[in-house]
């Protein structure tokens, strides 16, 4: 494996655990794809260094296990923010 690779998959994996990001948010912040960051984590880092993949892994497995809440927090936020609007229009015809 080249030495960059080795590098970006440890840099990536502390980001993971010292900040408790999920996949796409550590994507965004190395510009690189979800599905890069998820093959660095899953399968090139269990070779690299199998007791940051551990720590890694139990992050990620949690952020696995809570993606329906935060999805469910986000189209609830969602909907609140769209009846706001819409009372606001409301109001605005009404004067």
């Amino acid at each position: 494996m080249k030495d960059y690779i080795e590098e970006r998959v440890l840099s990536i994996a502390n980001y993971i655990i010292e900040s408790g990001n999920t996949v796409r948010e550590a994507a965004k912040v190395f510009k690189v794809s979800k599905s890069t960051v998820h093959k660095d984590i899953t399968e090139r880092l269990p070779d690299i260094n199998p007791t940051i993949y551990k720590k890694a892994r139990e992050i990620l497995d949690n952020n696995k296990a809570e993606r329906h809440l935060r999805g469910g927090m986000a189209t609830k936020q969602k909907y609140k923010t769209k009846c706001k609007c819409k009372k606001v229009k409301i109001a605005e015809e009404t004067e």
